[in-house]
Formats: C-alpha cells, sequence, structure tokens
C-alpha cells in the first residue's frame, strides 16, 4: 500500500518516516494502510536498527480523518478506530525502537500514535497535545484508555483523559505524551541522533526485552482491538 503523505528516508540504520499530506496529516485509512505496509518492512529487515516518524511543519497528527469520523457510519468510525489501534500497538511491539519528531499539533490519535512511540521528541512551538475526544462527545475505545494508562502520567490520567485538558509542548512533557522538547529547527535532527544511537542496540536483545516487559500490555490491546473490530 502507498500513500503520497508517507514517506520513507534511509539515514544509515535508521529509517525515517515522513507524514506530510499538506494538511493537518490526518490519519486515513490510506495513510494507515502505508505506515502498516511501511513497519511490514521493518519487521522484515534486520538491517534497521530504529524508526523516527516525523511530522509536517506545525503539525505531527490532528487525529482520524474527520471525513469518516464524522460521516455517521459506524462501521466505518469503528474500523478507523481499530485501524489505529493496530498502529499504535503496532509501533509498542516494534523490535526496534521507535522515535517520534513531534513537530507541533498532536491531537486525539495522533496523542495516542505519541503514545506508541518509545521515544517522544517535541518542538517548542505553540501547539496543542492531547486527548480531545470527550469534548467532542466521543468515548475512547478500551485499547486507547489501556495505553494512556500505560504511558501517561497517573497525576495528569483525569485530565488528559476524562476532562479532555489538551496542552502546550512543556506541559505535554509532565503529563507523559512527550519526552523532550527542543527547539523547532532540532527536533528531527535530536530524533535521528537518538534514533543512530538506538540502533546501535541489539536488535534480538532490544525485541526480547520489549516482549517481556510490555507482552501482557500488547496482549491486552489486542484483545480490545479485535472485540471493537467491526464483524
Amino acid at each position: 500500500m502507498t500513500s503520497s503523505a508517507v514517506t520513507v528516508e534511509r539515514n544509515d540504520r535508521v529509517l525515517i518516516i515522513h507524514l506530510d499530506d499538506g494538511k493537518a496529516n490526518a490519519l486515513s485509512f490510506d495513510v494507515m494502510a502505508a505506515l502498516s505496509a511501511v513497519l511490514d518492512d521493518v519487521e522484515s529487515d534486520t538491517t534497521v536498527g530504529a524508526i523516527v516518524i516525523h511530522g509536517r511543519p506545525g503539525k505531527f497528527c490532528a487525529g482520524f480523518d474527520l471525513s469518516v469520523m464524522s460521516s455517521g457510519d459506524w462501521n466505518a468510525v469503528a474500523g478507523m478506530m481499530c485501524a489505529g489501534g493496530d498502529i499504535v500497538r503496532r509501533l509498542y511491539a516494534m523490535p526496534v525502537p521507535v522515535v517520534a519528531a513531534c513537530t507541533g499539533h498532536a491531537l486525539a490519535a495522533g496523542a495516542l500514535l505519541l503514545m506508541g512511540c518509545d521515544m517522544r521528541i517535541g518542538a517548542d512551538v505553540a501547539c496543542k497535545i492531547g486527548l480531545n475526544e470527550v469534548a467532542l462527545g466521543i468515548v475512547l475505545p478500551d485499547w486507547a484508555l489501556t495505553i494512556s494508562q500505560e504511558r501517561l502520567s497517573g497525576r495528569h490520567l483525569q485530565a488528559a483523559v476524562a476532562l479532555a485538558e489538551l496542552t502546550g509542548a512543556a506541559g505535554a512533557v509532565d503529563a507523559g505524551f512527550l519526552d523532550i522538547v527542543v527547539p523547532e529547527a532540532e527536533v528531527l535532527s535530536t530524533a535521528v541522533g537518538r534514533a543512530q544511537v538506538y540502533a546501535n542496540l541489539s536488535r534480538d536483545a532490544y525485541g526480547g526485552t520489549v516482549r517481556a516487559m510490555r507482552g501482557p500490555v500488547l496482549q491486552q490491546l489486542a484483545e480490545q482491538i479485535e472485540r471493537d473490530r467491526p464483524k
């Protein structure tokens, strides 16, 4: 599967995935299929040691495709949410470290995408990051609640999830959406630099540690996504 919004670049043992749809960087079915295909390639290519996911200027990912989410077709909505859950779970289960280069806004599914990444580098720009589903009248699916409980700070969980409070880049570090914030011009180079270091880790040892450390959560995510999948 291909999408003009998903392009890849190789930097030694680091694979950089660029997300740029020229607009809000929404996760459409085509974008998620293209992302999944790239992850398939990484899983089979042992020369890849780490991944970077890089957004477009000012916008990492603004959530799921609004045309589907507002369509009233609940099978399509459920299918889109499950496809997003598959991507987030796959990122969290990858046999190589995944670094996010968060270039700005990361809302709803965009914030969940960040939670699937191991290291999240944010740009020091004016932006909104967080889970705004409740403010939009949407109940987060169980898999999204599980990854939120896994990755977000317990001090911020109620505000971030149930109260739909959004934050800027610095606040996103405290909440657990990001790990560090750097100047905008340095976000990609910092993410690639981190990924190059992580690429020196033993792929077998890293993958085995992820399976041992995250196995129960990954299984729970898989079961929750499957329960929601349209039949």
